[in-house]
């Protein structure tokens, strides 16, 4: 295995792969402007946060180098660091690693640390994590085949994509075709991906990673959020 990235001076920036600089920054100002709601905003269904929670930390290994992408304002990084050997986590707002930052500060953990980086165009490097996490993010890339594949790259032979993800097309259709289209229109919602879990499985799959698993863990009436986990060949 590899030595831990973490071991390595990095800036608070990760590089970026090729991609459209107008996309990243719009997605950028939409997040930042949302940043202290997001951050104040309490977690709608708890106890299925909690399940999620526990159902990871069981995936993962004090042994483990792991990367985050779109990891908001740092809390869920923070209840997993200490089950890794290194944490990167990041996500495309400034602002919301900028709340990350403040919350490490008040909650030490040497494993983790926050970066800067849009999931669209991550160049994390090729092989260095055995695992990627991907919590509520994957409908707000804007190239789910093309998100993925970078997310594969980062991960070494053997290693684990670990998501949720809320499946927009199993909803009632006048939300994702109706209501969040006005939203967006009146700058109350960012860009979204509308696709069910089978989709999201496939797209997977077509990376050439392994379904494990696929659970709901919500507790508040019809759950949309898929959790799968896919491991690397190797």
């Amino acid at each position: 295995m590899s030595s831990s990235p973490a071991m390595t001076p990095v800036a608070d920036t990760v590089p970026a792969a090729a991609t459209s600089p107008a996309a990243g920054t719009a997605k950028a100002r939409f997040w930042d402007r949302i940043a202290p709601k997001y951050a104040a905003d309490a977690i709608a269904d708890l106890a299925g946060y909690e399940a999620t929670l526990r159902r990871v930390q069981g995936l993962l290994s004090t042994s483990q180098d792991v990367l985050e992408i779109g990891c908001g304002t740092g809390s869920t990084a923070l209840r997993l660091a200490p089950f890794t050997r290194s944490l990167l986590a990041t996500d495309v707002s400034p602002a919301m690693i900028d709340i990350a930052h403040q919350r490490l500060a008040g909650q030490p953990s040497p494993q983790l640390r926050f970066a800067v980086a849009d999931a669209d165009a991550l160049a994390a490097g090729q092989g260095l994590y055995d695992a990627v996490l991907a919590f509520n993010v994957l409908h707000l890339v804007s190239d789910l085949d093309a998100a993925l594949a970078l997310a594969v790259q980062a991960l070494r032979p053997g290693g684990l994509l670990i998501s949720k993800t809320p499946c927009l097309a199993e909803m009632n259709p006048l939300i994702p075709y109706v209501a969040v289209p006005l939203m967006r229109a009146i700058g109350m919602a960012p860009p979204v991906l509308c696709f069910a879990e089978q989709r999201l499985e496939a797209a997977l799959v077509q990376q050439g990673l392994q379904v494990v698993c696929a659970e709901r863990h919500g507790t508040r009436g019809k759950d949309i959020r898929a959790f799968v986990v896919a491991r690397k060949p190797g």
